[in-house]
């Protein structure tokens, strides 16, 4: 069959197509016309919308694929080179650049592991002679920026491998060691090293710093150094002691952490032990120390009336305990503390009792007082009275503090006679001490100071001044009531 005849059967035939004349769009020419191969203006070259690609760059010839979200244009750069460009960052900027990506964080651990970034971000500047106030401050604060980065680097690890982690990176630092500096009262180190944790560990939950505080303690060995400084005679470890005191007040306690944080961090150094020795512990990292040498004074408390500087670190570190921070420490608890406390390493001057308890607190000082009252110790109580009216004359507090702190003290007692025979003991305890001191200062027992002369006088003006705001008190209230 022909195939003329094969088309007569039915088959259409074909129809010729029309072609389309497309339509060149002349534009003028302008110098920034697109080369070949290139993207036309005004549309982004390809790759440019991902993310951490939005630097200039992305064209340059010769690049065979777009750059890997996670580096961004750092992928074009050889290691050494961005490495190179991290010496010119400040920390709190790399710290910053830690956030772009896992990968970055990656290299920046890499890098602060290098012999390189070690010298840039692991300063050991910490032996100022004298030491400047000013690059004190400088140092602290790298050091918190540091802990920021890496804080931020190793966010994605578990807390475990965290701390394994920053202690690879800081085991090269000597001075962030409990006995690793030759000159630890002139060293910054270990309060560089306690800002370092402060803000690597802020926000971290309860359970963390459990765990923080388990590493650091295996870490330097402190569960056995401090056995023995605490089951040892008082002064026997005297250097020890200074060790433990300052790793535990620069590192655990800085200075600048908050309140709940610092009662957290001392709650965990001082409850594994007995009462006895936490006293003992309490007094080692707060107690007085030596102006000459930095030792602990252990008979600061038993030689003679001391001052208030000598009191203070005790007295802010029971307040600490018995503030509503401590979650783990009772009222009684506290007392307990601070009547071991009175008895390191001996039996402390009743003025030294007083002046802790005047500096602890209007809560401390009643519960303390009230507790005596509850358990029927009227002497004890009466004389450690008279001592608080003396310590209130000899650094000028106001006498009407002791006399409304007795009034509370007298409700306390449940009959009428138990509060007339506290009263009682009172004056009896004035009229002693009165008696006692004039005899030291007519038998002529003067040393250099005059201390008995002086002792008497102060103790005279504070009964004067005592009984003064009594009748004040009283003759106020019968007034108001015969109106």
């Amino acid at each position: 069959m022909t195939p003329s005849a094969e088309r007569g059967r039915g088959a259409r035939p074909r129809q010729p197509r029309r072609r389309k004349r497309c339509r060149s769009v002349r534009t003028p020419a302008t110098a920034g016309t697109a080369p070949p191969g290139t993207a036309p203006p005004g549309t982004d070259p390809p790759g440019t919308d991902l993310p951490g690609t939005d630097l200039p760059g992305t064209d340059l010839p010769g690049t065979a694929a777009p750059a890997s979200p996670a580096l961004g244009h750092f992928q074009t750069l050889p290691l050494e080179l961005f490495q190179m460009l991290l010496n010119y960052l400040p920390v709190k900027d790399i710290s910053t650049l830690s956030m772009v990506s896992k990968s970055i964080s990656a290299r920046l651990i890499r890098y602060i592991a290098t012999a390189a970034g070690s010298r840039r971000l692991l300063l050991q500047d910490f032996h100022q002679e004298p030491p400047a106030p000013r690059g004190a401050a400088s140092i602290l604060e790298h050091y918190r920026a540091l802990g920021l980065l890496l804080k931020r680097c190793t966010l994605l690890l578990p807390t475990r491998d965290r701390l394994r982690s920053v202690q690879r990176l800081l085991q090269g630092v000597s001075c962030f060691k409990l006995s690793g500096c030759a000159v630890p009262l002139r060293c910054l180190g270990l309060r560089c090293y306690g800002e370092f944790l402060q803000i690597l560990t802020a926000g971290w939950d309860e359970l963390e710093c459990h765990r923080v505080f388990n590493f650091l303690w295996e870490l330097s060995n402190l569960a056995r150094k401090v056995q023995t400084v605490v089951s040892s005679k008082p002064g026997s470890a005297r250097r020890l002691e200074l060790r433990i005191r300052l790793f535990c007040r620069g590192v655990l306690l800085s200075p600048g952490s908050r309140r709940s944080d610092s009662a957290f961090w001392l709650t965990r150094i001082l409850k594994p032990w007995p009462m006895v020795n936490q006293a003992r512990l309490l007094y080692i990292i707060f107690g007085p120390v030596s102006s000459r040498d930095g030792h602990v004074v252990w008979q600061k408390m038993t030689e003679g009336p001391t001052d208030e500087s000598s009191l203070k670190g005790l007295a802010d570190a029971i307040k600490l305990l018995y503030g509503t921070e401590a979650r783990e420490w009772t009222a009684d608890d506290v007392i307990s503390l601070v009547d071991e406390l009175s008895v390191v390493p001996q039996e402390w001057l009743m003025e030294n009792n007083a002046r802790l308890l005047l500096l602890s607190g209007n809560s401390i000082c009643f519960t303390f007082l009230a507790s005596k009252a509850v358990n029927g110790r009227a002497v004890e109580l009466a004389k450690l009275m008279v001592f608080m009216v003396l310590v209130c004359e000899k650094d000028l507090y106001c006498m009407d503090w002791a006399v409304r702190m007795m009034q509370k003290v007298c409700k306390v007692f449940s009959t009428p006679w138990e509060r007339n025979n506290f009263l009682q003991c009172l004056e009896n305890c004035f009229a002693r001490m009165l008696m006692d001191m004039l005899q030291a200062v007519l038998a002529g027992d003067r040393d250099e100071e005059d201390s008995s002369f002086l002792n008497l006088f102060h103790l005279m003006n504070a009964q004067a001044n005592f009984h003064k705001e009594i009748l004040s008190l009283a003759m106020g209230s019968s007034s108001s009531s015969s109106t």
